[in-house]
């Protein structure tokens, strides 16, 4: 099992991302703190398929590999995470068994891909580099461009721009010259979309709408998709939410896994509800929460039908959604907490409970303030210095188009 180290090379202990969940643990330690544990002595395990582990005894490896496992089988069997890694014990089992690290690469990559959706995006990108660390030069060539693709991606959406630019560039490479030109495509989307996130909306637009005239001559769904949501991100993020809005439809329709379309279908909800459509906005985002998908969606869906509700000036609206929110607070992240906190706090004022209102929208603040969320925290300022203003009635639509009016209309025939 021979290979280059091309992860890990930061200093310190290796895969510390994951012993970060122990941080301030209660006794006896909650369920995260256990999978990061868990994950962190699964990773380790995986090194010893690696650089400089070639005469390792297997009798060592067979003890590290029957604790570990151990201490996985002690989570609870319904946890997803849990099951990941022990399908990636099990894959390192059997490349450390047939000198095979190829074999260990499926569990990393879908292990990688599930912290992805969880938005624990720095230990997704310790993932991906211990699968480059123990690939090296053995991975195939298509493993290698979809993992190059993958790595860019959460580098991007870590903001580590020029990192990201070289990993997409790498993986573009690769697909070139093996003809790939499904990843050569995802390359360049994704390259666009580094520009959108350094500022550059202009010339993320050109990348975008290049990329996309080019998957549709090639007939490419999935990079057809893509490089609509882009577009629609960089068209909202201008200040453009209507025409943002019928390339998410175009993406939510382009679309064929179920977790894109559904995150397609939240975005539009709250870019419906920006423009004034409230029907089309609830439409959608009811369509998410009964589909389901990552906590995360959910959450984001839920907050927005509480925001609609008050919106309409629906007060048993608001108060049901609130209440749901209110029930899975304890799990959400700070930034969608806040969210959540800003909204009610909104929706308060809206009822002309400006004193519970302003209570709430100091509370979002301080969450705001100890995650560092300084965005949030503008926003907030600037809404509390106009809290009254919440009570007016609701405005009509910004903007009616012929293409929203298409978009709400399938909407509210939307089957879900």
């Amino acid at each position: 099992m021979t290979g280059f180290a091309t992860g890990q090379t930061g200093t310190g202990l290796p895969h510390s991302v994951f012993l970060r969940r122990l941080a301030g643990t209660a006794e006896p330690p909650g369920l995260e703190p256990r999978l990061g544990r868990a994950a962190f002595l699964v990773l380790r395990l995986v090194d010893l398929l690696g650089p400089g582990h070639d005469g390792l005894h297997p009798d060592a490896f067979r003890y590290q590999r029957i604790a570990t496992e151990r201490c996985c089988r002690d989570l609870p069997p319904t946890s997803t995470e849990a099951n990941h890694l022990l399908g990636l014990v099990e894959g390192t089992d059997h490349a450390f068994r047939q000198s095979d690290v190829t074999l260990v690469l499926p569990a990393l990559f879908a292990y990688g891909h599930f912290l992805e959706d969880e938005l624990r995006l720095e230990e997704a990108l310790d993932v991906l580099d211990e699968a480059l660390h123990v690939g090296g030069e053995t991975m195939p060539t298509e493993d290698g461009i979809v993992l190059r693709l993958r790595r860019a991606r959460v580098l991007r959406m870590l903001n580590s721009f020029d990192a990201a630019e070289q990993a997409y560039a790498e993986g573009g490479a690769l697909a070139g010259a093996t003809g790939d030109t499904h990843s050569e495509l995802l390359s360049r989307i994704g390259r666009a979309e580094t520009l959108r996130g350094r500022g550059n909306l202009p010339a993320a637009e050109t990348g975008l709408r290049a990329a996309l005239a080019e998957a549709e001559a090639g007939q490419d769904r999935y990079a057809q998709a893509l490089a609509h949501q882009g577009i629609a991100v960089v068209l909202s993020t201008s200040g453009r939410p209507h025409e943002a809005i019928p390339h998410l439809w175009r993406a939510f329709q382009l679309y064929d896994d179920e977790q894109p379309r559904i995150r397609a279908l939240g975005d539009m909800g709250a870019l419906l509800l920006l423009v004034g459509d409230v029907a089309g906005a609830e439409h959608a985002l009811r369509a998410v929460v009964h589909k389901g998908g990552s906590g995360e969606v959910v959450d984001n869906a839920m907050i927005e039908l509480m925001h609609c509700a008050s919106y309409r000036r629906d007060r048993v609206g608001f108060e049901r959604w609130r209440e749901r929110c209110e029930a899975r607070r304890d799990d959400m992240p700070p930034n969608i907490l806040v969210d959540f906190t800003l909204k009610a706090g909104i929706g308060w004022a809206r009822f002309g409970q400006f004193a519970r209102g302003e209570r709430v929208l100091a509370s979002a603040l301080e969450i705001a303030d100890d995650g560092g969320l300084h965005e949030f925290a503008f926003r907030i300022d600037r809404i509390r210095a106009g809290l009254r203003d919440c009570q007016e009635a609701a405005a009509e639509p910004v903007v009616e188009t012929e293409a929203l009016r298409e978009v709400s209309d399938a909407l509210a025939r939307l089957e879900v």
